[in-house]
């Protein structure tokens, strides 16, 4: 459990640190190439959900609805770690500390300012993959794994993969 808790704090202190760093660093849309033509660090505020879903929502209504969608699915995470720890599913607790992780680090952005730093920044030529941060990287990674552990019956408590009743 204390593993856990400095695996959420690990996540949350790194996100903020980079997420408060980038804008002392970089002006709004400033772009530095690490690899060209592949991938660069552009400082970009992102007001809607992931791939900028909702972005083009009033103000204060998009901001209500990604703080309770954040606190719902916080909620429900909580629940599945709970229900993890007690049945000693270590994969399936890692996953969910990521992702909560992820999750609280965006949660704070959008309570602070509305929207999100994101500054990860993969293309192809003209072609870009979303902006994405530490939060989201948390969030993927729990995803997967979390995907992983039901796939191949590590988040079942009985260590089997559920079956469908055959008549």
């Amino acid at each position: 459990m204390r593993a856990d808790l400095f695996l959420l704090a690990a996540v949350l202190g790194a996100d903020r640190a980079v997420k408060a760093l980038i804008p002392r660093v970089l002006e709004l849309h400033q772009s530095i190439p690490v690899i060209p033509d592949f991938f660069s660090i552009t400082y970009i505020r992102n007001r809607g959900g992931a791939f900028g879903i909702l972005s083009g929502w009033d103000s204060s209504l998009r901001q209500g609805f990604f703080i309770l969608a954040s606190i719902i699915a916080l909620f429900f995470l909580f629940l599945l770690y709970r229900e993890a720890t007690k049945e000693g599913l270590r994969s399936m607790r890692f996953s969910l500390v990521l992702v909560a992780g992820g999750a609280f680090g965006n949660l704070f952005d959008r309570v602070a300012t509305g929207e999100v730093v994101d500054f990860l920044d993969f293309y192809v030529g003209q072609h870009h993959w979303p902006a994405f941060n530490v939060a989201d990287i948390a969030i993927s990674i729990g995803a997967v794994i979390l995907a992983w552990s039901y796939l191949t019956g590590k988040a079942d408590p009985r260590g089997k993969t559920p079956t469908a009743d055959v008549p």
